[in-house]
């Protein structure tokens, strides 16, 4: 008995569901599929910090988000300032006979400037808020990639939750503008991975932004006591000043955190000692900084030179050299450090 052609034909496959097809219909592996979900996931998340569905999130410079901050309506936190200290009777009269200058009248637009920031709160909805985050988690890790608004990742980083803001009590976004100077500063780069990876030692271990925090905390409160005042006018800078003083105390910490083998038991300590000598000594702590850059300077520049002279030596006798790249280099320090 003949059959029609139709009777034998095959069942029909169903419909494939919605959604991403199965790996063996698409003929990849379960590490290609991983992988790519997780580009996936980055995308996903960079598009909803800069509520766009571009590319991925741009590092930004302390320049550019300071501008930001220059171009942006703060009013609410302006009124929210207190420039000074409010001294009364006898204090102030002696602040006023024997205390610091005043900070100089073109200045002081400057001054309130960073005292506004420092108002200001971390928000969602402001993208140059987001790329200041990212920017220091990505050069902080290391990574090109970005991450999630919250999560476990900040408390890696030194904060003490997933949301960063809740942090920033007390200082606000600049807070985040001076890890984001010590961050993107070509100088002070190095001094920030040192300390960094210090924060995570074994038994040393502290959490770097919360310590950075709390470093600010003391920068602002020597700027508001005037304490920077004279400095200030001699370089006819305030934010520069700031940046300076942040981490020139950052490195004293550093230099005593290591070389006397401290604990996170000793951090309150060493923070009251570190308050005293950004009111008392603002200026030995920045000779300090100025000191220590120099020295990476000629530390680097002769490491260049003798990578050099090794290329040249290599090429005629035909040996071969391992290089030692300028990000290996090791961050010089002085002697044991003390805080004064």
């Amino acid at each position: 008995m003949n059959t029609h052609p139709a009777d034998t034909a095959q069942p029909e496959e169903p419909p494939l569901p919605p959604g991403p097809l199965p790996t063996h219909v698409r003929g990849i592996s379960m590490e290609q599929q991983s992988a790519q979900e997780e580009w996936e996931a980055v995308e996903d998340i960079q598009s909803v910090l800069l509520g766009r569905s571009a590319g991925p999130v741009p590092l930004i410079s302390f320049n550019e988000a300071l501008q930001f901050f220059q171009t942006t309506d703060l009013s609410e936190c302006r009124k929210k300032i207190q420039a000074t200290v409010r001294r009364q009777g006898l204090t102030a009269l002696l602040h006023f006979l024997f205390g610091p200058p005043r900070l100089q009248q073109q200045l002081q637009g400057e001054r309130d400037l960073a005292l506004a920031i420092a108002q200001c709160g971390l928000d969602n909805n402001q993208a140059v808020h987001m790329r200041i985050l990212q920017t220091i988690y990505k050069k902080l890790t290391c990574s090109r990639l970005g991450c999630p608004r919250y999560g476990a990742h900040w408390e890696e980083l030194g904060f003490q939750g997933a949301d960063p803001g809740t942090d920033l009590r007390g200082t606000g976004m600049l807070g985040l503008m001076q890890m984001l100077y010590f961050v993107m500063d070509s100088q002070m780069l190095p001094l920030a991975l040192e300390i960094f990876r210090l924060s995570q030692h074994k038994t040393q271990n502290f959490p770097f932004c919360i310590m950075s925090v709390n470093i600010t905390r003391l920068v602002l409160q020597a700027l508001r006591e005037e304490c920077l005042s004279r400095e200030c006018n001699r370089r006819q800078q305030v934010i520069a000043v700031l940046n300076d003083l942040y981490a020139a105390a950052f490195l004293q910490l550093y230099r005593v955190w290591k070389s006397q083998h401290k604990t996170i038991a000793d951090s309150g300590f060493l923070l009251k000692e570190l308050e005293f000598s950004t009111k008392k000594n603002p200026k030995q702590l920045l000779k300090s900084l100025e000191t220590y850059v120099s020295r990476s300077l000629v530390s680097t520049a002769d490491g260049i030179q003798q990578a050099s002279s090794l290329s040249i030596s290599s090429g005629r006798a035909g040996e071969e050299i391992n290089f030692m790249g300028i990000c290996d280099l090791q961050v010089e320090l002085e002697g044991e450090a003390r805080l004064v």
